[in-house]
């Protein structure tokens, strides 16, 4: 087995699906929640957005694709690991979503407990 600091976003989304998968769906409809907020309240995003690696306007991509893949492949997301990760967690789009997956569990969102366990240790820095 690989060394947790050796794992990518890829393999720990996929790590994180398999183990609970009953909390994807609640994910799944937050990141859409919070993507329609953002396409809905823009001036009050960019009015927080202070000192960050990257500009708003990036943030604003990253989200309106995390907003479309979710449409695009819908329940697949929810039944597939690997379509899961893959999708979801490669590349830049990785970024939105583990911000998502924080602020998920951090809100309590989910029911789970040991999902928040499970994101601060594979996600949280």
């Amino acid at each position: 087995m690989k060394t947790l600091n050796s794992f990518t976003n890829v393999d720990k989304a996929k790590m994180i699906h398999g183990l609970f998968i009953h909390e994807i769906p609640g994910f799944l409809a937050f990141t859409r929640e919070l993507s329609e907020y953002m396409r809905t309240h823009p001036d009050e995003v960019r009015k927080v957005w202070k000192n960050q690696l990257f500009g708003v306007d990036f943030w604003f991509e990253l989200s309106e694709e995390a907003d479309r893949k979710i449409k695009r492949y819908g329940k697949q997301l929810e039944k597939s690991s690997s379509v899961f990760a893959d999708q979801l967690f490669d590349g830049y789009g990785a970024l939105y979503l583990n911000h998502c997956l924080v602020t998920y569990t951090e809100q309590g969102k989910h029911g789970d407990p040991k999902f928040k366990t499970a994101i601060d240790l594979f996600f949280n820095p």
